[in-house]
């Protein structure tokens, strides 16, 4: 009877372990579907997000394209300066606006007093609008070899661990690296230069009131004219563009191969994206390049003249 009994208990102990153990391989089975089921779900929005970022690429190749053709079919003297289109294309609506950059002011050869009138149009106070025009000059004008380099000096004596280029701009972002030039002002001024004009030139036609008011002896009453001129020869290295460029009048008017392309696109999930892309006009082999390309843009509103720096 004992042996009985302890046979008895010994079974149902093992009967015991044997529930336990298969009670924890149900529970780690199903953390494992629960781990698994997060990674699907995580990998279903990662490709879904993939997805869309190269939809949105492909739409803006196409707006690039259909812009482009637009520009070349009337050929050089009557293309648009400016414009806008839509078209959908699967499950996405997309808005594209396009404008020369010859409506905005070029850092790399305006003359000296149209950077002075596009600072203290901004805000700035005459002697310091002055001062910014010369310091931006200075950071894109080449040393004379063998001089003293005060430009750099200058630099050295505010502090800052880098020298001035001394060479043209290549993005417009380095206007806030300029020294002397306040934050504020320079995010005023972002929207309405450029280095991708190619020239001094400027169309008020299509250029914002702060820059046709930059323009010697233009105000936006007056914008039918226009203030025209070459780029500075390469061997001045735009040293020569501190120097006024002289009027041309109404006879022609100022153009770039050059355009600022903006892209909306709402896709119907209701996601929505935007990008700014500027292109070069090229030829039939060639039609365009582009020069710069930025996603995920927010529209920046032209901010009015103020006061206070």
């Amino acid at each position: 009877m004992r042996r009985d009994q302890a046979c008895a208990t010994a079974t149902s102990s093992e009967r015991g372990f044997v529930i336990i153990a298969v009670l924890w391989i149900l529970m780690a089975l199903s953390g494992l579907a629960v781990i698994f089921s997060l990674y699907l779900s995580g990998s279903a929005r990662a490709l879904s997000v993939n997805d869309t970022a190269l939809q949105a690429e492909a739409l803006v190749s196409a707006s690039l394209e259909l812009t482009t053709y637009q520009l070349l079919l009337p050929g050089d003297n009557a293309r648009p300066s400016h414009g806008t289109f839509h078209f959908r294309m699967d499950n996405a609506d997309v808005v594209v606006s396009f404008k020369s950059e010859a409506a905005r002011i070029d850092l790399n050869f305006a003359p000296k007093e149209v950077l002075a009138n596009l600072f203290a149009g901004l805000g700035a106070g005459k002697a310091a609008a002055q001062e910014d025009a010369d310091r931006i000059i200075g950071w894109r004008t080449r040393p004379v070899p063998g001089a003293v380099n005060d430009e750099e000096a200058l630099y050295g004596a505010a502090g800052l661990g880098y020298s001035p280029r001394q060479a043209l701009f290549t993005h417009v972002s380095e206007l806030a690296l300029v020294v002397g030039l306040a934050p504020a002002l320079v995010d005023r001024a972002l929207p309405l230069v450029t280095v991708f004009n190619g020239s001094s030139a400027v169309d008020p036609q299509i250029a914002a009131p702060e820059v046709i008011a930059a323009l010697p002896g233009k105000t936006p009453a007056n914008s039918s004219d226009v203030l025209g001129g070459p780029p500075p020869s390469s061997n001045a290295d735009s040293a020569n563009a501190s120097q006024p460029a002289p009027a041309q009048g109404d006879a022609t008017t100022a153009k770039s191969a050059a355009y600022r392309i903006e892209t909306t696109i709402n896709f119907s999930n209701g996601r929505h994206t935007a990008s700014e892309v500027v292109i070069a006009l090229g030829d039939k082999e060639d039609p365009y390049r582009v020069l710069s390309w930025q996603d995920d843009v927010e529209p920046r509103p032209v901010l009015r003249k103020r006061t206070g720096l």
